[in-house]
């Protein structure tokens, strides 16, 4: 029995310490497909869908989900720490000789806790030079767990950090949800087209950050955006969708940019999709483009001033251009539980800086000042627009 529980230990020992360091400290994926840290989030995230889904999809289901990201690394750790604590008392328990000095299981798990945490209770105490050794081996250990696990907390979170950082810039840009007809539309309205390359290069460099640090911390997947109707995955969505029209058919934005953002945003949904041991196949549901919304579209492009140059067969080349990547955003949608907004912006979906007290008189302050409509009514001696806007503030 001495035997088997010693084997036992170091093996229990190995997983641990094996998981733990490709976890926080190596920086790559890893591709073997057993590892305890996968079954974990895949028998966790089984669970907590299984219960979010009982809530209709709404902000209440998504403050559920957001907690599960940040609650899960603080279970792994006590996991980690519990397993390192039950492998060191089977160890301690093998390695005790003789009937006097022998500990009952119970006493070799206290004992095991105490040198782990570093309590320094004597009421159980090593008497050999092996099992004081083992004791040492096992203080420093957790010692070194736990330095790691609080060094490690802050680069997950300044990693989270700069995601979503770009992720709350698109709500001006791109509506919330983001979506690449209002993009393109706002930028083509406020003669913006010319820094559409300046952003898209922005977002390849967020790809490349993003494919690094979601594959050396696929737990950071799961962490969710501050709003209900922003996400990573929704944003790259938009993006990705930008690109997929300057190709096919926007003629006033170069598309050199848009093929290597695209190429980028491409490579982080099929490695994330690899990672996460997905489906590589799986049937998209209600189209995320509808004929209709295809038509608007393009109807909103023309009344914005950008030129539309997709031709006759533009809806069959997007679609065609949409199939390489949309199966693996569904995949992902699917996995995660985020909804992955169209191409069309609704008409009830105000920006987030749009709300609040005041926020319709500053949406339309900013529209007429872009525009330069507020000026005119003042120069002209109007009391228009202007005149109206400012009576309402001073109220």
């Amino acid at each position: 029995m001495k035997l088997i529980a010693l084997l036992g230990g170091l093996i229990l020992l190995g997983l641990i310490l094996q998981d733990a360091f490709e976890v926080m400290l190596l920086p790559r994926r890893v591709v073997r497909r057993w590892r305890l840290m996968r079954g974990y989030f895949r028998i966790s995230w089984s669970g907590w869908k299984l219960i979010a889904r009982a809530n209709p999809a709404g902000a209440r289901r998504e403050r559920f989900l957001s907690i599960f990201g940040p609650l899960s690394m603080m279970v792994l750790f006590v996991i980690w720490s519990a397993g390192m604590v039950v492998a060191f008392g089977l160890i301690q328990w093998a390695v005790r000789p003789g009937a006097a000095t022998a500990l009952s299981v119970g006493q070799a798990a206290y004992l095991s806790g105490g040198a782990f945490f570093t309590l320094g209770f004597d009421e159980v105490t090593p008497h050999t030079g092996l099992a004081r050794t083992i004791a040492v081996i096992e203080a420093g250990m957790g010692f070194g767990l736990i330095a790691v696990v609080i060094g490690y907390l802050p680069v997950l979170y300044q990693l989270f950090s700069r995601r979503e950082a770009h992720v709350i810039q698109l709500d001006a840009r791109a509506g919330s949800p983001p979506t690449a007809g209002e993009m393109l539309r706002r930028h083509a309205e406020s003669d913006g087209l010319d820094r559409l390359d300046e952003l898209l290069r922005a977002w390849e460099i967020w790809g490349a950050e993003l494919l690094e640090s979601h594959l050396s911390y696929p737990m950071l997947a799961y962490y969710r955006s501050q709003h209900d109707d922003q996400s990573w995955l929704g944003a790259l969505a938009a993006i990705m969708d930008t690109c997929a029209l300057v190709l096919v058919g926007v003629e006033d934005v170069k598309p050199l940019q848009a093929r290597m953002t695209f190429a980028m945003a491409r490579q982080v949904i099929v490695e994330l999709v690899r990672s996460l041991d997905l489906p590589t196949e799986r049937p998209v549901g209600e189209a995320r483009l509808s004929p209709a919304d295809y038509a608007d579209m393009v109807e909103s492009f023309a009344a914005a001033g950008l030129t539309w140059n997709g031709g006759l067969q533009g809806e069959e080349t997007l679609a065609a251009v949409r199939a390489t990547y949309e199966p693996q955003l569904a995949a992902l949608a699917h996995h995660l539980l985020i909804d992955v907004p169209g191409w069309v912006a609704g008409a009830d979906s105000p920006d987030h800086w749009e709300r609040g007290p005041r926020g319709i008189i500053a949406r339309r302050l900013v529209q007429g000042l872009a525009s330069g409509a507020v000026e005119t009514d003042v120069g002209r001696g109007r009391g228009g627009s202007a005149e109206r806007l400012r009576d309402r503030l001073r109220r």
